[in-house]
């Protein structure tokens, strides 16, 4: 699977090209699909009208889509005000089956290079979830970098009111009942540096305050340096924590200088938090499962990656590549969500063959997505369609889970997400749910059918816009 850049990964043969943008459809960047006929040509101008840009998209689906029998015989393109609008269109089938929930998408070529290399972003440098009947917005965590932690926003923290001045602020009730699709995310205003909001606050204390908040660009960390890697003792028995917000490159030596402090303080019980993880780089997976597979000989199938039939000459084996840092586990307890997704579902799938029942889920059945999108790239247009494209079984070829994990990994203990206390606390409702399967404890399963985040508040769920930027997307939540 090196081949592959994300779970939403790459392709090595994808050379580069160009894309534009056309209402909620912008892109930016360089990759591009070789692809004689399916190129666009003449001007600039005119190999980006929003018609030519609808038919790239349609050829790269047709060569690539993992689901050609979903696609329909022929759809007139005319009709669609967007890129992204025909892409619904297209996906709409695959979609009802639950096989392509919006995982294939255009986005900016720059947007997306910019933060999967960095983790660039621009943004309050919080993330959002709320309850089912989106009445409570609360902060599910702050960023070490973000404005929005510089002004005492932090986890637990309930936005009761959002607006352009102090003298506009309207309610969350007001603003979801005017329109509870995407109320919140409009309210957040454009992701771009400058955009300045007044939020009315009440803290965790119980204060209530008025804050403006102005989007600036910071990078995220994918592991907390205040509390993404512990050394948790408990019980008289010690344990590693480590929570991994996203997949992205600058996580490689975080992770590394994490399992190396797990080996040097002989830990092999650990408590994997991936509850808000949505994904990302299928490079940053491998190595996490290898962190994880100190026991693991080189022969030994990590995973399978498989393409449609007319593709099969992609379909690629991995096999197990311990690292100087890797552990020898004994047991492993992985927290996920709803928002647990992708390349964070796929570490916690490939791990069942060899760990079995010495590993739990935690918390809340996970999202459902077993399959990868590729790259295909329109770079003068700056358009880059994440198309799905394989789909990813561990080594005893177990991968439908679209439904979640709960139902198919053997130990599964539910759980709440304890806003009132900081992940990694040994008494917050996950992260002691998971200490308690550690030691042997008895729990009560999760439904297979339960994806809330919440089991203490009731349903609750991370905010997502309907058309999620690239940062979103592998960190749902994120404003």
């Amino acid at each position: 699977m090196g081949r592959f850049g994300r779970w939403g990964a790459a392709l090595a043969l994808v050379a580069t090209l160009a894309g534009c943008g056309d209402g909620g459809d912008t892109a930016t960047g360089s990759m591009a699909s070789g692809g004689g006929a399916n190129s666009p040509s003449g001007t600039a101008e005119s190999a980006c009208s929003l018609r030519n840009r609808k038919n790239w998209v349609s050829a790269q689906m047709n060569e690539w889509y993992l689901f050609p029998e979903t696609l329909p015989a022929s759809l007139d393109p005319s009709p669609y005000a967007t890129v992204s609008d025909y892409i619904d269109a297209l996906t709409a089938t695959a979609r009802a089956q639950r096989k392509d929930r919006y995982f294939t998408y255009i986005t900016s070529i720059r947007e997306e290079d910019a933060y999967y290399n960095s983790g660039a972003d621009a943004g309050f440098g919080f993330r959002l979830t709320t309850d089912a009947t989106q009445s409570k917005l609360l902060i599910a965590e702050s960023f070490e970098s973000g404005v929005a932690l510089a002004a005492g926003i932090d986890r637990g923290t309930e936005i009761r009111g959002i607006g352009t001045t102090a003298s506009d602020i309207r309610s969350i009730q007001a603003i979801v009942s005017a329109d509870p699709n995407n109320g919140i995310s409009d309210a957040l205003g454009p992701d771009t540096a400058g955009t300045t909001r007044y939020f009315t606050v009440a803290d965790p204390s119980g204060a209530v305050r008025t804050v403006p908040l102005t989007k600036a660009t910071y990078t995220l960390q994918p592991v907390s340096p205040n509390y993404g890697t512990q050394i948790i003792t408990d019980n008289g028995q010690r344990y590693g924590y480590i929570n991994l917000r996203t997949f992205i490159s600058t996580a490689d030596p975080q992770l590394r200088a994490a399992f190396a402090t797990f080996k040097q303080q002989g830990i092999t019980q650990v408590v994997v938090d991936f509850r808000y993880n949505g994904g990302g780089a299928v490079s940053i997976a491998d190595l996490f499962n290898n962190l994880l597979g100190g026991g693991r000989q080189t022969s030994e199938v990590l995973s399978y990656v498989t393409f449609r039939p007319s593709k099969s000459a992609e379909n690629e084996t991995t096999f197990f590549a311990p690292q100087p840092e890797s552990i020898i586990p004994s047991r492993v307890a992985f927290i996920g969500t709803g928002g647990t997704a992708s390349a964070s579902e796929g570490v916690i799938n490939r791990a069942l063959p060899y760990l079995g029942r010495n590993m739990a889920l935690i918390g809340a059945n996970t999202y459902g997505k077993p399959v990868g999108q590729i790259a295909r790239d329109n770079a003068q247009c700056d358009d880059r369609l994440r198309v799905i494209a394989f789909a990813i079984q561990n080594a005893n070829r177990q991968g439908d889970y679209y439904n979640g994990l709960a139902g198919t990994v053997p130990n599964s203990c539910r759980a709440g997400d304890d806003l009132t206390r900081r992940m990694g606390d040994p008494q917050e409702a996950s992260t002691r749910a998971a200490l308690d399967f550690l030691q042997g404890k008895s729990c009560t399963p999760i439904s297979a059918g339960a994806s809330g985040q919440s089991a203490g508040d009731g349903p609750r769920k991370l905010v997502q816009p309907l058309r999620p930027s690239a940062a979103q997307r592998d960190v749902p939540g994120l404003f």
